[in-house]
């Protein structure tokens, strides 16, 4: 009779590690596509209510704003953000264009990069 030991060879080892291996690093890419894409999300999300608090705060006015352009920077949702608005001219003259752009300043840098534009129109009341 022949004693054969049980177990794996070395072989079906490595092709289970290979295997293995294979599967963990798709898996860790779908949670990094994860990650990213709710913060793509989150800050597309709390930019879209800056841009549109500041439309509002212009609508609220009594009269229409001046051919302006300016900047503020804001703590929203435990982020720095930049607010520009731009508001402009139109062919009526009792009808403002309004361009928002909320941008958010990455950890520790100076600069920061745009995540949305709202235009809207304004007119007299």
């Amino acid at each position: 009779m022949v004693n054969r030991n049980r177990g794996f060879t070395l072989l079906e080892v490595l092709v289970a590690l290979l295997v293995f291996g294979l599967i963990a690093t798709a898996a860790a890419e779908v949670g990094s596509n994860y990650i990213s894409s709710f913060e793509r999300v989150r800050d597309k999300t709390l930019a879209g209510w800056l841009a549109e608090n500041r439309v509002n705060e212009l609508r609220l006015q009594e009269q229409l704003p001046d051919i302006s352009d300016n900047s503020e920077d804001t703590d929203y949702g435990n982020y720095r953000w930049r607010v520009t608005t731009v508001v402009l001219g139109t062919a009526e003259p009792t009808m403002r264009r309004v361009e928002v752009t909320v941008a958010k300043y990455p950890d520790g840098q100076s600069e920061p990069f745009s995540v949305h534009t709202l235009s809207a129109f304004l007119g007299e009341k």
